[in-house]
């Protein structure tokens, strides 16, 4: 009793608490304290029994779905917040007009085009560069005739090339790569403008090429350019409609899955019939997009869905790629064990350099709490491996495709799914194992999260200029084969990017460059110069 007011003092530092018109000092003991507190606590459960009284059923009702909305939005990529979980009519099966009288679209809901737009406006803000060529290019139309389908995420950012693209001169259709990645507001603000639309966020794989088809499939317009990621809307146009697939004049392809699984084969195999630029191999794409982007977005979206804490968490990361550098810096940040596999001894030895120990999957299977594929192949991950995984073990997939874990072989009768929450299943064993399986093994920063806008403005600025590149150029500069962006539009697209940082590049005088062989304006480096970034 004797040690209350120095115990009070420390506590409140002397100042008094107030409860009504009751003031508690120090001085006045414990069991005032004590007292009053307990009035808190009581006059606390009244209110809370009064607050319950409140609601009307319906307002119960709207505020229990409002909860519940706010839960899932949060694990979500794209923050939908506007959809209605009462809404589930397809979009395929609804009639939707925009304000200027066209149904040319097919996308969630309409109405929320305003909500897209303040997205999109917020998306701006951080890709000054490619509106700052808009700007400079908006006048000369350089894509004046080009009629783009494009098959890539649709989220803001993408929104903000796409507008950039018609604001050059081009008619454009879009359909999304990733049955998950959608940002409905945003489908729903392109549509608004004009721009026919065909994608929603949780198609089915129905959906996802009737929407392909769709985009291609209209009467009276035939595509010219096509601007791809992941390689299915190439390989459709090339299986589904040849002749249309000889009259385009170029194709972007963004991604490893579309360059290697299918133009590459294509242009090996001799029916490749048009010239292609590979951006993704680009620098401004590889470098910053791949291992920046990554670096940042998948702890996000491992947290937002799982709530996992990384410190100690043993970790494999399938792939030493740039994509998987991200991944690993990131989680090794965080104090995780990280573990590499890779199958080039270049990348095992830039993994070993780094610290990090490369190994065969099935050493560490049984280990491991979390395993992360970044590779773009099949089958990284197999069923026996998934089988022999730890109960509460978590995999996911930072690669374009859905192919790198077999989430095929899961599907069977012996398995339980259970739904935790959006994108988030629980794979159930029949002795109880549970492994936690992120977006159905798509790939999870876009389906689950979102990625930082800046580097997506380097992505979708290079992705711009080499459609400009190829609808413009002469005939015979580009053969019916794969190509790399040119160094020079490379070094383009980062000089548009410097000014956020107030970056200020050194001039060589002309001794300077006479003395390297270069020109003052660049290119700087060779074709073949290897870009070193640390992770």
């Amino acid at each position: 009793v004797g040690k209350t007011p120095k115990l009070l003092h420390l506590l409140y530092r002397g100042r008094p608490i107030t409860h009504g018109l009751n003031v508690v000092t120090p001085e006045l003991g414990m069991y005032k304290l004590y007292s009053l507190l307990l009035l808190q606590q009581i006059q606390f459960v009244e209110d809370k029994q009064e607050f319950s009284r409140f609601p009307t059923k319906a307002g119960r009702r709207s505020l229990s779905r409002s909860i519940s909305q706010s839960s899932t939005d949060s694990y979500s990529s794209a923050a939908s917040y506007t959809d209605s979980s009462d809404d589930e009519t397809s979009p395929r099966d609804k009639i939707q007009v925009n304000s200027k009288g066209t149904n040319d679209f097919c996308v969630k809901n309409i109405k929320h085009a305003e909500f897209g737009r303040r997205e999109i406006e917020i998306a701006e803000q951080d890709m000054s560069a490619l509106i700052s060529l808009r700007k400079r290019a908006q006048g000369e139309k350089p894509l004046a005739g080009a009629k783009i389908v494009g098959c890539t995420h649709i989220t803001a950012q993408t929104a903000v090339l796409i507008e950039t693209l018609v604001a050059l001169g081009a008619q454009c259709r879009w359909t999304a790569c990733n049955i998950y990645s959608t940002q409905n507001e945003v489908a729903a603000a392109l549509s608004e403008i004009g721009v026919a639309v065909f994608a929603w966020k949780g198609e089915s794989e129905d959906d996802f090429w009737w929407c392909i088809n769709k985009c291609i499939n209209m009467e009276g317009w035939q595509p010219n350019m096509i601007l791809d990621d992941g390689g299915d809307l190439t390989h459709w146009v090339y299986k589904k409609y040849p002749n249309g697939f000889k009259k385009i004049r170029g194709i972007v392809e963004e991604s490893v899955t579309g360059v290697h699984r299918w133009l590459y084969q294509l242009s090996k195999a001799g029916k490749l019939c048009v010239p292609a630029m590979n951006v993704n191999d680009s620098v401004t794409k590889q470098k910053f997009d791949n291992l920046y982007c990554c670096r940042e977005s998948i702890l996000d979206g491992l947290k937002r869905t799982t709530d996992v804490m990384f410190g100690g968490k043993q970790v494999v990361v399938c792939g030493y790629g740039e994509v998987g550098k991200g991944c690993t810096a990131a989680l090794k940040a965080m104090g995780s064990i990280v573990y590499v596999t890779e199958i080039d001894p270049i990348c095992s030895l830039q993994a070993c350099m780094d610290g990090f120990r490369v190994v065969k999957l099935n050493e560490v299977i049984r280990q491991v709490d979390i395993i992360i594929t970044c590779t773009g192949n099949k089958n990284v991950v197999t069923r026996d491996q998934l089988d022999r995984m730890k109960n509460g073990s978590i995999v996911c997939n930072m690669g374009h495709s859905n192919t790198e874990i077999d989430v095929a072989s899961l599907r069977t009768p012996e398995l339980t799914w259970e739904r935790v929450r959006s994108q988030v299943d629980h794979v159930i064993w029949p002795d109880g194992k549970r492994v936690i399986l992120l977006a159905e093994g798509r790939l999870l920063n876009l389906s689950c999260s979102t990625v930082p806008t800046f580097v997506l403005s380097i992505t979708a600025t290079t992705q711009a200029l080499a459609l400009i590149e190829l609808y413009n150029a002469p005939e015979g500069r580009y053969k019916q084969d794969v190509y790399l962006l040119p160094k020079k539009m490379d070094e383009y697209v980062a000089s548009l990017h410097l000014p956020t940082f107030d970056a200020h590049l050194t001039e060589l005088s002309d001794e300077q460059a006479k003395y390297l062989g270069l020109n003052k304006n660049g290119p700087f480096k060779p074709n073949y110069y290897r870009y070193t970034f640390p992770c």
